[in-house]
């Protein structure tokens, strides 16, 4: 089942409501802690480290060496670089240095203690969070531990999900101290899942026809582009649509995909104008007056309606575009990179990602749509405020035509009939799952190219569908 996100403010809402209990909730955290810390020692290894700081965090340390010497261990804890014995081989250390709630880079001796900690062979175990990552948005505040498991306390927080978290958390799991927090404070935010949607899976039915997948309308290919609207295409019909029109813009374009024969290719203009109930604006689209009426007519029409890529930077550019997404109540998703973010929000990459959920909240808000930040951890927020963040994909997944596959993908979802907020979080999740699955066959990270997602994207569909019950036939 999906795990519920909180916010430092929300896990301080989620301590207060829990109130006084006992044992307190720092000797939970510290008992949660050693149980892993001795399932993390070989039964040679007898020498533990313990790095504890000021705060609550350095007293769930204390808890945990205590603890852990109850079962003979070695423990040594120290606060300082020049208090660790030189002549130990340390089995484990743990991070006990600082939580969550970190709002200030980390300098001086206790950055000296994180080079050292990151310079050891041996597991490195790193309580609540790593020491140096900020708890609410991933980011590293001058030096972070890497730590190879981290163990979460009461809930996921957004830092172990998206940014540089991922890359210093290792293996997380989370420890509830017993408080069942979304009984005690309602999740607004949860990790992506396929069980998270599954009203939204749901199987054919044996009497069903083209029709009913809908239809879809791709428009972008400019010159020397087709390609990203191709391969959205593409992705459309492989997940499932029932029509795909293809809008190309280079006036040499080709009159039929050899690769997908089934798709239909149009003059953008005359792609609009069909029947649809959906339409993709951005794949390869340029940034010409051509481009940008077509941006314009497509917010103007109440179909559902994903914007990428060009689409993006042209409502970047232009305020009555903006005004026009703003405005509109069908569906619309935006999937922009950082890149494309900062531009909407007349921000520097650096300002974004530094607070990627920030930057996602505000596009949702100020353009009233579903919106994917993507990046490691892809921050999703829907139009009512609620937020995800998405875990499957990796990096070879950083080439070109990704987003292009993501976007045809999505209009698919959008042309079957998948509420926007449903399309976005399964879409993004399966095109990140399509990507793993990728990876783990051997292809990757290392020269996944974008159209090697779309036949493992159908198979993981199918395989959730599947999940949902189909039924046995009668014989």
């Amino acid at each position: 089942m999906s795990q519920p996100i909180y916010l430092t403010s929300e896990i301080r809402r989620v301590e207060q409501a829990a109130g006084e209990v006992a044992p307190s909730l720092m000797e939970r955290a510290g008992a949660a802690a050693a149980e892993l810390a001795a399932q993390l020692l070989s039964d040679r290894d007898k020498d533990v480290l313990v790095l504890a700081g000021p705060g609550n965090n350095g007293g769930d340390a204390r808890v945990v060496a205590r603890l852990l010497a109850e079962r003979f261990l070695r423990v040594t804890l120290a606060t300082r670089v020049e208090e660790i014995p030189s002549d130990r081989r340390w089995g484990l250390v743990v991070d006990g240095l600082f939580g969550i709630g970190l709002a200030r880079p980390i300098e001086g001796d206790y950055a000296k203690l994180i080079e050292w900690a990151n310079a050891q062979t041996c597991p490195v175990l790193a309580l609540d969070i790593p020491s140096g990552v900020a708890s609410d948005t991933g980011q590293v505040l001058g030096h972070a531990v890497r730590a190879t498991h981290t163990v979460s306390f009461i809930a996921l927080k957004p830092g172990l999900l998206t940014l540089d978290g991922p890359d210093h958390c290792g293996v997380v799991s989370v420890a509830d101290l017993g408080l069942r927090a979304p009984e005690l404070v309602g999740p607004s935010a949860w990790v992506v899942t396929p069980e998270l949607f599954a009203g939204s899976l749901k199987p054919r039915r044996r009497n069903f026809h083209k029709g009913q997948a809908g239809s879809v309308a791709i428009l972008g290919g400019a010159a020397g582009m087709a390609g990203a609207a191709l391969l959205a295409g593409r992705a459309a019909l492989s997940l499932g649509a029932g029509r795909v029109y293809v809008g190309l813009l280079a006036p040499d374009a080709p009159a039929v995909d050899p690769v997908a024969p089934e798709l239909m290719l149009r003059h953008p203009d005359e792609a609009l104008g069909l029947e649809l109930d959906a339409v993709v604006v951005g794949p390869g689209l340029g940034q010409g007056e051509r481009a940008e009426t077509l941006v314009a007519a497509a917010l103007a029409s109440e179909i559902p309606c994903v914007l990428d890529a060009d689409a993006l930077n042209l409502i970047a550019e232009n305020s009555d575009l903006r005004h026009a997404c703003a405005r509109r109540t069908a569906e619309t998703l935006l999937t922009p990179h950082p890149g494309e973010a900062s531009r909407l929000l007349a921000l520097s990459t650096t300002d974004v990602q530094a607070d990627r959920l920030n930057a996602a909240r505000n596009l949702a808000h100020n353009l009233n749509a579903h919106v994917v930040l993507k990046g490691n951890g892809s921050v999703i927020v829907a139009r009512d405020g609620h937020w995800f963040v998405n875990c499957t994909g990796n990096p070879g997944m950083a080439s070109a035509g990704m987003g292009d596959v993501l976007s045809g993908m999505l209009g698919a979802l959008l042309a079957q009939g998948c509420p926007g907020e449903a399309a976005l979080a399964l879409g993004v999740h399966l095109h990140g799952a399509a990507g793993d699955e990728r990876m783990h066959a051997g292809d990757g990270p290392v020269g996944i190219a974008a159209g090697e997602l779309i036949a493992p994207a159908r198979r993981i569909w199918n395989a959730w569908l599947s999940e949902r019950g189909a039924r046995p036939r009668a014989r």
